[in-house]
């Protein structure tokens, strides 16, 4: 039993990340159709702050997968 709450645990971290990431994205293409002079700094946010919401998803997939091992 604990194994699939695990399981569950991890998928909505990664689905969380997902959707973050394609808000991310989504709000960078928008931006840059506003602004295209800015594209090289609203690239370089974008991938920042990609990067934390996928490590914080990887930091949630662990912590999951470690409480569904007890």
């Amino acid at each position: 039993m604990t194994g699939s709450i695990a399981a569950i645990g991890a998928g909505l971290s990664a689905i969380g990340a997902g959707i973050g990431i394609g808000l991310i994205g989504g709000h960078a293409v928008e931006a840059i159709a506003r602004q295209p002079e800015m594209y090289n700094k609203i690239q370089t946010t974008m991938i920042i702050a990609a990067a934390l919401v996928e490590g914080v998803a990887l930091f949630g997939v662990v912590v999951a997968l470690m409480q569904g091992g007890n």
